[in-house]
């Protein structure tokens, strides 16, 4: 009886999330892209009553963009969000094209400028935090990092001897060089020391295997204890990976960093709404302010169009956009 429900279940066709989640990770997406947009189709089923999403269309499509934006007054970047992950559905799972989209009631976009730290704030924040997290923070403010960008970091990314750091598969799955802060040039090194130390010992224990990008764990086999492949930044202790089974050591979890910069932040006094991305927004704010080429900035960032990195020049730490105002004459 057990091997014929086992057989049964085996012939069953894959569930629709698990087909989503199939072809997003064959399109390449991010693990956080995939998560979302498995997010918003349970979203937009449970919003219709459980109804299965290839009996409906169009008419469903618009009424649950719309609440989001009437009832839930979601961001206007949280309803395209929302939108492109039912277009992913229903034009790669069920190969149904949506009609016209024109009757969905358009979250605001609002215009809100990042939040930005000045020098003397980033130094309060990085001191406050914890040994164990603060060089991961001053390489996302010395770096203009990402948060999962610096995170996923693996130790071939690290360029000692060109002074560069890589990103491999940044935002839109870009690749992209920035620059290696010279005063974390000698703390990277014993870090990565310490992080070699715990590697060899994991190697010694039969563990020491790491996630390798796209098919390489296939074409190279012995990659995946390599040290050049392992992350900077690990995680403490080993996991189990829920796909493989394998025990290894992963990257550290975002959500830590996350936690330590927020009590950094209430800790220092600034009374500003920071986080790991504010580094990022400050590192472009202040190289902007010491007069480097905004065309040099984009780069560093990655971003794809410089109207992107001219929000930083309405942020510089000038007040009134450098005007002088009229009462400081009196």
């Amino acid at each position: 009886m057990e091997d014929f429900r086992e057989a049964w279940r085996e012939s069953r066709p894959p569930k629709l999330l698990d087909r989503m989640r199939q072809h997003l990770r064959v399109q390449r997406y991010s693990s956080r892209t995939e998560e979302a947009y498995c997010m918003w189709v349970k979203r937009y089923v449970r919003f219709h009553h459980l109804k299965h999403p290839s009996l409906m269309g169009t008419a469903e499509v618009n009424a649950f963009l719309t609440d989001l934006a009437v009832n839930q007054k979601v961001s206007a970047s949280t309803q395209n969000q929302a939108l492109a992950a039912l277009l992913f559905l229903y034009r790669t799972i069920l190969e149904k094209e949506l009609g016209n989209l024109g009757d969905v009631v358009r979250a605001h976009r609002q215009k809100r400028l990042p939040v930005v730290l000045t020098r003397e704030e980033v130094k309060k924040v990085l001191l406050g935090m914890p040994d164990n997290r603060r060089l991961i923070a001053e390489v996302l403010y010395g770096s203009g990092l990402r948060l999962m960008e610096g995170i996923r970091l693996r130790v071939q990314d690290i360029d000692f001897a060109a002074n560069q750091i890589i990103v491999r598969e940044g935002k839109g799955g870009k690749d992209r060089m920035t620059m290696l802060p010279m005063t974390l040039k000698t703390r990277l090194q014993m870090h990565l020391a310490t992080v070699r130390r715990i590697h060899e010992n994991d190697l010694r224990d039969g563990f020491g295997a790491v996630m390798l990008p796209d098919a390489l764990d296939r074409k190279l086999p012995n990659a995946a204890k390599e040290w050049k492949w392992q992350w900077a930044f690990p995680q403490e202790r080993r996991w189990v990976d829920a796909r493989t089974g394998q025990e290894g050591r992963h990257h550290m979890d975002a959500s830590l960093l996350q936690k330590a910069v927020k009590m950094a932040v209430d800790k220092s006094g600034v009374n500003k709404r920071a986080s790991c991305h504010t580094f990022r927004h400050s590192f472009a704010t202040h190289l902007l302010e010491a007069g480097y080429d905004i065309r040099t900035v984009q780069e560093l960032l990655g971003h794809s169009d410089v109207r992107t990195t001219m929000i930083y020049v309405h942020v510089l730490n000038r007040g009134g956009l450098g005007v002088k105002s009229p009462v400081d004459d009196l």
